[in-house]
């Protein structure tokens, strides 16, 4: 008896990836409705309360110094050599390039380029507004601190606000953002928002940011995603750009491939189809050399007149015995008076009487 092969859970997602040969239809692009627009004020609002707090030195300045003083990495030793890696979490070279793996796959399986062009983005406004920030305020780190309970503001740093936060927020969200249905989009934005409060978190553990410096990383990375669907034209404009240069490319490679090899023109000759405008073609040393210098038995002066085609006529067809030897019958070696015949004593010369 034929029993079938039980599938395994990885046999029904590769399954069920098979049903979608094409882009689907059902996944919604996020727009800017009233819910986000309120969400992305707010947030703004946040962030310029931050920046104020800091640049006045209020409470929260106090605070940053306070959890400097207490040194968490001295707190608990044990748990260093584990966030060492963890905090690679928010680095923006290894984040990007895995994220832009996963979204590389899912451009192919979907035939669609807006996931990697979303991606792409969202990492250039986050260089761009968050490296902007940073180099504007200039704050110094907590291992560079100068004065104690001091902002370190506009001293040369740049570490306001957390790159390796706002980085964890934007890279790991776009997933979020990317999600197909509302259930994986609550979780994916579960997901992210732990791994980038572990990020953040991390890095003040370690010393190598503020408080306030992470708090500002997670309002400009959200703000970035907030901020998104406003984008969303231009990707779709620049994915129909490329689309279109790529049919274009493909098109022109195969009426390359295709196009007929036009035969040379002879030198001279009046334009014809294969030779629109009679222009001399290259011969061979062959050709040359007989065009430029005529045989001997040709005649030189006067035009060659084309030889008239001849016709065979058949003949009857006759048995290899009946017909007329090529060669004549016999050796077909020369004479020679001086050679002897095998067998034969050739004769003596008779001398004297």
């Amino acid at each position: 008896m034929r029993t079938e092969r039980k599938l395994t859970r990885l046999d029904r997602v590769f399954a069920r990836l098979d049903r979608e040969p094409e882009r689907p239809t059902h996944i919604d692009v996020p727009r800017m409705s009233r819910h986000r627009v309120v969400l992305l004020t707010a947030t703004l609002a946040f962030y310029v309360a931050i920046v104020w707090s800091v640049i006045i030195t209020s409470w929260l300045v106090r605070l940053d110094w306070q959890v400097m003083f207490f040194r968490p990495y001295q707190q608990w030793p044990e748990i260093h050599a584990f966030l060492d890696y963890y905090v690679v979490l928010g680095q923006r070279g290894p984040t990007a390039v895995m994220v832009a793996a996963w979204l590389g796959w899912r451009s192919w399986r979907q035939h669609t380029l807006r996931p990697l062009l979303a991606l792409g983005v969202s990492l250039l406004l986050l260089n761009i507004t968050v490296g902007a920030a940073k180099i504007g305020m200039g704050r110094l780190g907590p291992h560079y601190a100068t004065t104690i309970g001091s902002n370190e503001m506009w001293l040369g740093g740049d570490i306001f606000p957390s790159g390796h936060t706002a980085n964890a927020v934007v890279t790991w969200g776009i997933l979020a953002y990317l999600a197909s249905t509302p259930r994986a989009r609550r979780w994916l934005s579960a997901v992210s928002a732990v791994i980038s409060l572990g990020v953040g978190l991390t890095t003040v553990y370690i010393g190598t940011h503020w408080l306030s410096d992470v708090v500002l990383g997670w309002a400009a990375g959200l703000l970035i995603l907030l901020a998104l669907p406003w984008f969303e034209p231009l990707i779709t404009r620049v994915e129909a750009r490329i689309l279109a240069l790529r049919d274009a490319w493909s098109s022109r490679r195969e009426g390359t491939a295709s196009a007929p090899v036009l035969e040379p023109a002879r030198a001279g000759g009046p334009p014809s189809a294969t030779n629109p405008v009679g222009v001399p073609a290259m011969r061979s040393p062959r050709e040359t050399s007989a065009d430029e210098e005529p045989a001997a038995h040709e005649p030189v002066s006067g035009p060659c007149t084309p030889r008239a085609a001849v016709h065979l006529v058949p003949a009857p067809h006759t048995p290899r015995s009946e017909r007329t030897p090529a060669a004549p019958i016999g050796s077909r070696r020369p004479p020679q008076s001086d050679r002897v015949t095998r067998g034969t004593t050739p004769a003596r010369p008779l001398t004297g009487g």
